[in-house]
């Protein structure tokens, strides 16, 4: 059977609309940051299941997630609801193309995410070897509310020189209201930070969030002269397509 019946250890709730949680790691359950895997809930003997990226790292004996809740959503309006000693179902395998097999090595490297999007960039910036890859990492969160930056505490408290976090929050009063999206294609973002404007070159990219916002920095990035990692090899920025699937 692909999926095993996994136990929820802990919910943290960060705002009304998104909430994170653990569960017991299967036996033999292996994964690179970044990736995501399908989780799901039994429901009259029906299993309901999504793609949701793994927050936590590969040497964890457990596995982390961020989720949204949307009312009517199949999956989420049932899985804000567990608690400690529950059941969710996880797949046996896991996949995606935000690891760092899928951009090549170089100056610096951008994670623009919106919403829960953050949660592969999570494996990913608590991971040593991102560092030895890329001179300096900058990573974007946009949300709608201050509440929603999730592991907010925690990001700043890495206390990395080589990592330049910027949270932005766009529909109540902070001190950086713009969209990532906008701040990095109007060279506002590595202005702020003292870094050299980005170069298909020299640097790279990550994407994960909102479809649209993900459409529209794909489209932006090819006009501009970036290469998408695809299967025919290994370009200068990367997104995550099965994000969309998180939203339901």
């Amino acid at each position: 059977m692909p999926y095993s019946e996994q136990t929820v250890q802990s919910v943290r709730p960060w705002s009304k609309q998104t909430f994170s949680f653990t569960l017991s790691r299967p036996q033999d359950f292996a994964f690179e940051n970044g990736e995501f895997v399908t989780i799901g809930l039994k429901r009259e003997g029906k299993l309901v299941a999504r793609a949701y990226s793994i927050v936590s790292t590969a040497d964890r004996d457990y596995l982390e997630f961020l989720s949204i809740h949307v009312p009517d959503g199949p999956l989420t309006s049932q899985l804000v609801r567990i608690r400690p000693g529950d059941s969710v179902w996880v797949n046996s395998k896991a996949t995606g193309s935000l690891t760092l097999n899928h951009v090549l090595p170089g100056r610096t490297l951008y994670m623009l995410a919106t919403g829960t999007g953050l949660a592969p960039f999570m494996s990913l910036i608590r991971d040593p070897k991102l560092y030895a890859r890329y001179e300096q990492v900058v990573l974007v969160h946009s949300v709608r509310t201050a509440a929603e930056l999730a592991y907010r505490d925690e990001i700043e408290a890495l206390d990395n020189a080589r990592l330049h976090y910027v949270p932005t929050v766009t529909r109540e009063p902070f001190p950086t209201p713009q969209r990532g999206s906008d701040l990095f294609r109007s060279g506002g973002l590595s202005q702020r930070l003292g870094l050299p404007a980005p170069d298909p070159g020299q640097d790279r990219v990550m994407v994960c969030g909102n479809p649209d916002m993900t459409r529209e920095l794909t489209r932006y990035l090819k006009d501009a002269g970036w290469t998408p990692t695809n299967h025919r090899g290994i370009g200068n920025f990367t997104t995550e397509l099965a994000f969309v699937v998180h939203h339901e």
